[in-house]
């Protein structure tokens, strides 16, 4: 696997093998203990003065009992499990889970060896007796697949079901966080690929038909200008194409501004928002409580989460204000934008999809929530650790 993850390693056939084996033993431990118990603390299980206390007595045998099953998965199938202090009730349903499984998995086991023993008697009968007839030879072997085939099947069941309880009582294992960990760096990459590409198809069209637009008038302009007959018909077209070369620079500062701006460099987060609320064609409140520096990269991802929202509002939520909160509390920066156009934002459209994927990159969560008739609220957060 590439950018230094390595892939979840699997505990070895044998070594599994083994652990499904001690697992019916343990099975008969937890079936031996619900026994014993049950006999014991039974009539104070059904007492209600001493219902509560005869119930912490039965699990805290049953967690050393499941104690036994994590080390059991731990060693055997290489399941490290990280810390997790499971409930009383979910100690209790697992170990009867596992114990009925367990139980069940020897059984399954029993008949197996049983089906190789008698594959034996059956080979040595065989060589013994060379008259045997094809026909029964043949209905012994595909019998006995047969059988071996869903012994096999049942075994691995029981074994896929006997990760899923202890995923459940103990939480996820470190293999399978790793492994999710894997899927979401794939699946992030890939959405960083796709937003900067439709970023940069914005920024070139926005150069071509705008930027580029207004420099072919002008040309003309200044061209014209100097056909012109007369100076006064000149000094009207030179000021003509000096209005339309102030535009042009304004809107190639704006498509700057878009691409990276450059006042989170020299002026920090907060001047940088504050550019966007002075550019903004409706009113924008801003709330900004950070009370310490944030990564660059932090600071780029909360800037254009408040920049696309607040350019959507006014472009396409019909508000009259845009309220931006921007607040900083330990590890975790909190951006929310809340407007009062008429909702119905598409969290699947291009602007959000893109910022779904800038904020996903840095490990954060960006929630859309825009109902018909509004408000729209988008909540991005994003961790600074």
């Amino acid at each position: 696997m590439s950018d230094g993850v390595k892939e979840p390693v699997a505990a070895p056939f044998l070594l599994r093998v083994a652990g499904v084996l001690i697992g019916c033993l343990t099975a008969l431990l937890g079936l031996g203990y619900f026994v014993v118990a049950g006999a014991a603390l039974g009539a104070f299980l059904l007492w209600p003065r001493t219902r509560r206390r005869a119930h912490a007595l039965l699990a805290s045998g049953a967690r050393r009992l499941t104690g036994v099953e994590r080390w059991r998965r731990s060693v055997f199938f290489h399941d490290t499990f990280p810390e997790h202090r499971a409930s009383d009730q979910q100690i209790l349903r697992y170990l009867a889970a596992r114990t009925y499984s367990g139980l069940l998995c020897a059984v399954v086991v029993g008949l197996v060896d049983f089906g190789a023993v008698l594959a034996g008697i059956f080979a040595v009968s065989l060589t013994a007796r060379a008259s045997m007839a094809w026909i029964d030879v043949l209905s012994q072997v595909v019998l006995g697949g047969t059988l071996l085939f869903l012994a096999v099947q049942g075994l691995r069941a029981l074994t896929d079901q006997d990760a899923r309880l202890a995923s459940e009582c103990f939480g996820p294992s470190e293999r399978e966080l790793l492994q999710r960990r894997i899927d979401e760096l794939a699946t992030s990459r890939a959405a960083v690929v796709q937003a900067v590409d439709v970023e940069r198809r914005r920024v070139e069209r926005d150069l071509h038909d705008g930027v580029q637009q207004r420099l072919v008038a002008l040309a003309m302009l200044l061209g014209r200008a100097r056909r012109g007959r007369t100076p006064e018909r000149a000094d009207a077209l030179l000021e003509q194409a000096h209005k339309e070369a102030q535009e042009v620079l304004t809107e190639l500062r704006e498509v700057a501004w878009r691409v990276y701006p450059t006042a989170l460099d020299s002026l920090g987060l907060r001047e940088a928002l504050g550019g966007v609320s002075e550019r903004s064609a409706i009113p924008v409140r801003m709330e900004y409580d950070v009370p310490e520096p944030l990564p660059p990269a932090v600071e780029t991802a909360a800037y254009f989460v408040v920049s696309e929202t607040v350019t959507n509002a006014a472009k396409h939520s019909l508000a009259d204000e845009v309220h931006v909160a921007v607040r900083g509390s330990g590890s975790m920066l909190s951006v929310v934008v809340r407007d009062t156009g008429a909702g119905g934002a598409d969290p699947a459209g291009s602007g959000l999809t893109g910022l779904h994927s800038r904020v996903a990159a840095l490990d954060g969560a960006l929630r859309v929530d825009s109902p018909l008739g509004g408000p729209t609220t988008i909540t991005a957060e994003l961790p600074c650790a």
